[in-house]
């Protein structure tokens, strides 16, 4: 477990930096160019997301049960995931109403997503896995809030035909993963 806890204060350490340190960020950005931060914070949020990945699947080999769910709640995680993935598609496609409305659907997507889970899963590892993304995802979504109090974001046009594609493609994306995906690389089935 203390291998997906490094692996966690590395992954989402990196994704704080907007929350705590912003003009620090900025002064890096200002110092080193955009690129050359862009390229340093991917490297890092990666080998955070690896040494995570690695420790949370060590943590299963040894659980510590804290609690048992009942089977009930993983249909709620079911239900729960569909407009996680439509939320996650929303934040990178261009042009659609969600994305304007809620303004930071990615991060909601990742509360739903990290509760959901907490929900039907009862290992030690795991209510501190998701724990961790949900207590990001509130902050880093409240940072962006106030962002956009500060500095309000450009408004872009919505269309129909690109809100429809965005619900689309999240049903999508989450039949494939959820049916498929799910099983090969989280080493469980989403309906099982």
């Amino acid at each position: 477990m203390t291998i997906m806890i490094i692996g966690l204060l590395i992954f989402l350490g990196s994704h704080s930096v907007r929350i705590f340190a912003e003009n620090w960020r900025q002064q890096q950005i200002a110092k080193y160019g955009e690129n050359t931060w862009k390229l340093a914070y991917s490297a890092v949020s990666v080998i955070g997301l690896a040494i995570a990945i690695y420790g949370f699947g060590q943590m299963r080999l040894n659980p510590i049960y804290v609690w048992f769910p009942p089977m009930g709640l993983r249909h709620a995680v079911a239900l729960l995931m569909i407009p996680a993935f439509i939320m996650l598609v929303a934040a990178y496609m261009p042009r659609n109403a969600i994305k304007a409305k809620l303004g930071h659907p990615m991060m909601l997507a990742v509360k739903i997503w990290a509760f959901s889970h907490l929900l039907a899963n009862g290992r030690l590892g795991d209510i501190i896995f998701f724990t961790a993304f949900l207590v990001w995802a509130i902050l880093a979504f409240k940072a962006a809030k106030k962002r956009d109090r500060n500095t309000p974001p450009a408004t872009t046009a919505t269309s129909v035909p690109a809100t429809l594609a965005t619900v689309g493609v999240g049903l999508v994306a989450y039949v494939i993963f959820a049916l498929y995906l799910h099983t090969v690389v989280i080493g469980v089935p989403a309906f099982g």
